[in-house]
């Protein structure tokens, strides 16, 4: 069992910054600056410590463990309360519907409209696998893993819960969203504006983004036809999205044009089928393939295992995985199937 997911700690900012510097832009959760990183680790740490059970604006972040060789090979993020700082913003695709009776005509017209629709939610974001570890499901174990942190911190989390991709990049790095929309009126390449709002946040769009409606019919072809698309690397991911229940509902990122999916929290599938049980036994090496998971805020773990339920709240998990988790005997593990 050699990776496991834990809570970050500020230790880990280099291993993060060379993962940053590979993501090749547009991923503005895990930007390639030191200091802002570091930023990012030191309000993860402010959350850990927090041992209330309330709903605040707060920022986990995890990381991917290689247990024997103790390199950090991805990462992910949980945002408790989004829009807090500043406005959340979202583009929300409508369709205008129009009659005129003299040419006996209906139009339909999508419009882009500004929307803060989904402040106030809890957000999952920040997922980025090393390259060199994009096989074995490490990639399902970061995602999934991030439900049973929310599912065994439930109070922690909003009733509402999204997670925005990123949208189309060509292969300069440019946008075709941002280049028809937002940016004719920042002045800013994409890459400008993405790492200006990774380090400083978004405010500036609430000074400089008009407020108005923007007709899609009124793009060029290349705008028009990204919106809502996800990135090609973020295609599995979308996915995994859509089989856990988020649901794509015309939201799209304000840089990008990515689509922003959301879902009800306690409906997300590994939410609701999260299991706790107490470990009863240490050798089901022959049981149901599992994620595996224990401890609270900075204690959090989680790690593929087997785990036999015997239907009594007891659990009986394989022996590298209580190794991994660091359990034994009477400790507290949820799960959720594989």
């Amino acid at each position: 069992m050699s990776f496991r997911l834990r809570a970050a700690r500020l230790t880990d900012l280099e291993h993060l910054y060379e993962m940053a510097k590979l993501t090749g832009g547009g991923f503005t959760n895990l930007p390639a600056d030191r200091a802002a990183l570091t930023a990012k680790l030191e309000r993860a740490a402010d959350a850990f410590d927090n041992t209330g059970d309330e709903l605040v604006d707060e920022q986990f972040v995890l990381v991917l463990e290689n247990r024997e060789t103790g390199a950090i090979r991805g990462t992910c993020q949980l945002m408790t309360k989004v829009g807090q700082q500043w406005p959340f913003y979202s583009y929300r695709l409508n369709t205008l519907t129009q009659y005129s009776q003299e040419l006996e005509r209906t139009v339909r017209t999508e419009m882009l409209n500004l929307v803060t629709d989904l402040e106030g939610s809890s957000e999952v974001g920040g997922l980025f696998l090393h390259p060199n570890e994009r096989a074995g499901g490490l990639g399902m174990l970061l995602a999934r893993s991030r439900y049973l942190f929310v599912a065994m911190h439930r109070n922690r989390f909003a009733d509402r819960i999204l997670a925005e991709l990123r949208g189309i990049i060509d292969e300069r790095g440019d946008s075709p969203f941002w280049d028809n929309v937002a940016g004719r009126f920042f002045g800013m390449t994409f890459n400008e504006a993405d790492y200006f709002n990774a380090i400083n946040g978004n405010q500036f769009i609430a000074d400089l983004m008009p407020k108005h409606p923007v007709y899609v019919a009124m793009l060029d072809e290349d705008a028009r036809k990204v919106i809502g698309m996800p990135h090609p690397t973020g295609r599995a991911a979308m996915r995994m999205l859509e089989n856990e229940g988020f649901r794509y509902e015309g939201y799209v990122d304000i840089f990008d044009g990515g689509p922003s999916m959301t879902a009800h929290t306690d409906n997300v599938k590994s939410v609701a089928a999260s299991v706790e049980a107490q470990v009863t036994q240490l050798d089901a090496p022959e049981g149901e393939r599992a994620i595996l998971a224990t401890g609270r805020l900075s204690t959090f773990r989680a790690c593929y295992g087997a785990r036999v339920l015997d239907g009594n709240g007891g659990i009986s998990i394989d022996s590298a995985a209580a190794d991994a988790l660091e359990v034994t005997k009477g400790d507290t593990v949820w799960s959720v199937a594989r």
